[in-house]
C-alpha cells in the first residue's frame, strides 16, 4: 500500500513540475514572438519614415523648380510686352 501512495505522490509532483516547466516555456516563446513582431513593426515604420523624408526632399526640389519656371515666365511675358510695343511703334 505504501508503494502506491509514494507512486501517486511522485506522479502528482512530476505532473505539477512538468506543467510548470511547460507553462514557463510557453511564456518564453510568446515573449520571443512578441519581441520579433515588435522589431519587425519598428523596422517597417523606420522604412516608411525614410520614404516620407525622401518624398519631402523631392517635393522641395520640385517647388524650387516651379518657382524658377514661374520667374522665367514672368520675365518672358515682360520681354514679350516690350517687343509688342516696339512692333506697334514700327507699324505706325
Amino acid at each position: 500500500m505504501e508503494i502506491t501512495i509514494i507512486i501517486s505522490i511522485a506522479t502528482a509532483v512530476s505532473g505539477i513540475l512538468l506543467g510548470w516547466l511547460g507553462r514557463t516555456r510557453a511564456i518564453r516563446q510568446d515573449t520571443a514572438k512578441d519581441a520579433k513582431a515588435g522589431a519587425t513593426l519598428q523596422t517597417d515604420v523606420e522604412y516608411i519614415k525614410r520614404g516620407v523624408d525622401d518624398i519631402r526632399v523631392d517635393m522641395r526640389i520640385q517647388s524650387q523648380r516651379v518657382d524658377g519656371i514661374s520667374e522665367r515666365v514672368t520675365r518672358v511675358e515682360e520681354s514679350t510686352k516690350q517687343a509688342h510695343k516696339r512692333i506697334d511703334r514700327l507699324e505706325e
